[in-house]
């Protein structure tokens, strides 16, 4: 139950980060497009139409050369050197594209690539393809081990209990010609299950925990940008909460389960 528990935290986590980080890249301009020198704003203002007209961009942000003058200082601020002899003239407007679908970027950038006034055009559609797959993987190789791990814990459970109750068959014999009823022979049974199940939970989550406690402040300081970072403790209780009524559940029914199967009332 323990091992069941500390692996479902962990893919939690893994899935939740995951499906953060693929957020935030998706969020940011996917494509930028570089315009030459001298490229006037109805040339421009003709491209914004045309990839609109597509349907397949969901935002566009025109950068000028003031602006780009402005990023790149704000980006090298610590580093004077690289601000030298660095003007507005030097660096290309720019326009940045946003695609709900990042499949739907490589023909927009083969288009804009043809057009006479852009410069270069450049879209890293590998790195948000790359953080989809590494998540759909995530979800599927961390859903089917919890599953089978579920599986696993709920078969164990069913033969320890089975296995106390054949040792403790002279105490159910007595308590039935004491006149017990089933449930009140049952009861600790079941009871025993949910603790097992209960406690393996509390103690998978806590040592989850504690490694992501650990291993915060690297976290931050390679996902400084993504802001998800530390996880709030109220979504860890909430992790908490819905793990220990699965485990309970778990508990619950490998006992039953073995109840059912061995004890024979």
């Amino acid at each position: 139950m323990f091992f069941t528990f500390l692996v479902l935290s962990i893919f939690v986590l893994l899935a939740g980060g995951t499906q953060k980080i693929l957020q935030f890249y998706e969020s940011k301009p996917q494509a930028i497009a570089f315009f030459k020198d001298n490229t006037s704003n109805d040339d421009i203002k003709a491209i914004e139409d045309a990839l609109n007209q597509t349907g397949k961009t969901t935002s566009l942000n025109y950068v000028s050369k003031e602006d780009a003058l402005k990023i790149y200082k704000e980006r090298n601020k610590d580093n004077p050197t690289l601000l030298e002899l660095v003007t507005a003239n030097i660096l290309p407007a720019s326009l940045e594209i946003s695609t709900a679908n990042p499949e739907d970027l490589a023909p927009i950038a083969e288009v804009l690539k043809k057009e006479p006034v852009i410069d270069d055009v450049l879209y890293p559609a590998d790195v948000v393809e790359s953080i989809a797959k590494a998540a759909k993987t995530i979800r599927l190789i961390g859903g089917g081990t919890t599953l089978f791990l579920i599986m696993f814990s709920t078969m164990v459970l069913l033969i320890v209990i089975g296995f106390k109750i054949r040792l403790k068959r002279t105490e159910i014999e007595t308590m039935k010609l004491l006149g017990a009823s089933t449930w009140f022979i049952r009861m600790p049974f079941l009871l025993e299950g949910i603790t097992y199940g209960v406690t393996g939970a509390f103690f998978g989550w806590l040592v989850t925990y504690g490694v992501l406690w650990y291993t915060t402040p690297f976290l931050e300081a390679n996902f400084a940008d993504m802001h998800f970072l530390p996880v709030s403790p109220i979504v860890m209780l909430i992790l908490l909460a819905i793990e220990l009524i699965v485990a309970a559940g778990i508990g619950c029914l490998g006992s039953y389960g073995a109840v059912r199967r061995y004890l024979k009332l």
